[in-house]
């Protein structure tokens, strides 16, 4: 049966199913041998020979679903070229381990910590990642100096982001989707230098950092602790949790705007 050439890299845990068309756009992809290059392209995994920068697509896996609490210090990818320490560092392998090849979905700094999801189901990584799915990501973070009330609701209804050039990388000038922003309970000693809750159904590029920097209180920790309904709860840094069916299931559940 023919499908679309992004879904079925995404399904057979190369990549999500937008990577999936980055790479297809880029010339990567070849079916029968001719580079393929149009999004709307179908082939049958089946009969017809697939490579990716010249090497055949590998049968699909079955669908894997993971937690996992990346410590700080840690960069959020499979490999890293400055020899950081990645993901890859944590994965245990084996028969007790991870055998299938799965792939973080999101982003989470290099300087953050807190809950990832990794798993090799493109379609489902798609979901998690778009807004239009409003799927909210549920952050702790510690700021420094008190801002006040109007600046928080500032952020709140959404501000508009400069751009910020990195080597290798950089973060366009983007407006932000309205977020969900509260003040936790203080800590003893902690008052002017708050821990709050902050909600987004987006992930721009360091977006939390970018924004309490826009109003003059950059962040000092920051911790993702929810995904959607998959909580990180008391998974420890750099330990690895196995999704049950039940979250799985609760993740690709239909969600609607407020």
């Amino acid at each position: 049966m023919t499908e679309r050439l992004q879904k079925i890299l995404a399904r057979a845990g190369l990549c999500s199913r937008r990577r999936a068309e980055e790479w297809i756009r880029q010339g990567r992809v070849a079916v029968e041998g001719h580079v393929v290059t149009q999004l709307g392209t179908q082939a049958d995994p089946t009969t017809q020979r697939i490579t990716v920068d010249g090497r055949p697509l590998r049968p699909a896996e079955p669908a894997r679903y993971f937690a996992f609490h990346k410590p700080r210090g840690v960069v959020a990818t499979l490999s890293d070229p400055e020899g950081r320490p990645c993901l890859a560092d944590y994965l245990p392998r084996g028969r007790r381990g991870v055998r299938e090849r799965v792939f973080p979905v999101g982003r989470l700094d290099f300087h953050s910590e807190g809950l990832l999801l990794l798993t090799n189901d493109g379609a489902l990584a798609q979901r998690v990642l778009h807004a239009s799915a409003h799927v909210p990501k549920t952050y702790r973070v510690k700021i420094s100096g008190r801002p006040s009330p109007e600046q928080l609701e500032r952020l709140r209804r959404g501000v508009r982001l400069p751009a910020v050039q990195r080597p290798g990388r950089a973060a366009p000038a983007v407006r932000t989707a309205p977020a969900q922003i509260r003040l936790l309970p203080g800590r003893a000693g902690e008052a002017e230098n708050p821990w709050l809750e902050v909600v987004l159904i987006e992930g721009r590029p360091n977006q939390i950092r970018r924004m309490f920097a826009l109003i003059g209180h950059p962040v000092e920790k920051l911790k993702r602790v929810a995904i959607g309904p998959l909580a990180l709860g008391q998974l420890p840094p750099g330990r690895l949790r196995l999704l049950s069916r039940a979250d799985v299931q609760a993740l690709s559940a239909p969600r609607h705007s407020a």
